[in-house]
C-alpha cells in the first residue's frame, strides 16, 4: 500500500520525471523551490483552485456549446494535467493545438453572448463569478511560471502548452462574466475616485 508520506522531502528536496534528453532523473533531486517545482506547484493551485469552481458551479444552468460550466471545467482540469506532466519532463504528454481551438471555441460563443468590453470591470457579482476571477490570476501567475521553466532551459515546453495557458486565462474571464450576464448581473466599472 503506498504511503501518503515517504520522508525523502525532509530537507527541502524533490525529483520530477526526466530531463529533455530522456535520462531518468529518479536519483536526481532538486531544491522545492526550484523553478520546475515552483512551477508544478502553481499548476496543482490551480488545479485545485478551479476544483473548487466546478464544484460552485453545481446547479448553475448557464451553458456554452452544449457544455455545462461543469463540463468545460472539468476538461479544464483534465488538460492541466497533461500541462502538468509537460513540465514535470514527460515527453510523452503534450497538450494539443485541438485542446487550444476547444477552449477558443467556448470563449468565441461566449462573446457573441455577452455585452462587449468596454472598460475594466471590478469584481463580483455572483460568487462563481468571483471565484472565476480569482482562478484567472492564479492561471496567469501560473503562465509566467510555465514560461519561467522554458527560460530555464532544463525542460522543453513546446509551444502549444504556452498558448494553452494564455488562452486559459481568458476563458476564465469569459466564464466569470458569461455567468454573472446569465444571472442578470450587470458588470461594474471602477469609479478612480
Amino acid at each position: 500500500m503506498a504511503m501518503l508520506y515517504t520522508g525523502k522531502g525532509d530537507k527541502g528536496t524533490t525529483k520530477f520525471f526526466s530531463t529533455t534528453d530522456g535520462s531518468s532523473k529518479t536519483d536526481a533531486r532538486v531544491n522545492k523551490n526550484h523553478p520546475v517545482v515552483e512551477c508544478l506547484g502553481a499548476l496543482d493551485e490551480l488545479n485545485s483552485f478551479i476544483g473548487l469552481c466546478k464544484v460552485k458551479s453545481i446547479g448553475n444552468d448557464s451553458v456554452v456549446n452544449n457544455l455545462s460550466v461543469e463540463e468545460i471545467l472539468e476538461m479544464v482540469q483534465q488538460n492541466l494535467f497533461m500541462v502538468q506532466a509537460e513540465v514535470a519532463g514527460d515527453a510523452d504528454k503534450r497538450i494539443s493545438r485541438e485542446k487550444i481551438k476547444d477552449i477558443e471555441k467556448i470563449v468565441d460563443a461566449i462573446e457573441k453572448e455577452i455585452p462587449p468590453i468596454t472598460s475594466f470591470t471590478v469584481v463580483g457579482g455572483m460568487e462563481l463569478s468571483a471565484l472565476l476571477d480569482v482562478a484567472r490570476t492564479i492561471a496567469r501567475r501560473t503562465e509566467r511560471g510555465v514560461v519561467g521553466v522554458c527560460n530555464v532551459g532544463e525542460q522543453e515546453i513546446c509551444e502549444d502548452a504556452l498558448a494553452y495557458m494564455n488562452r486559459l486565462s481568458s476563458l476564465l474571464f469569459a466564464l466569470a462574466r458569461f455567468v454573472n450576464h446569465k444571472a442578470g448581473i450587470k458588470e461594474k466599472s471602477p469609479t478612480y475616485e
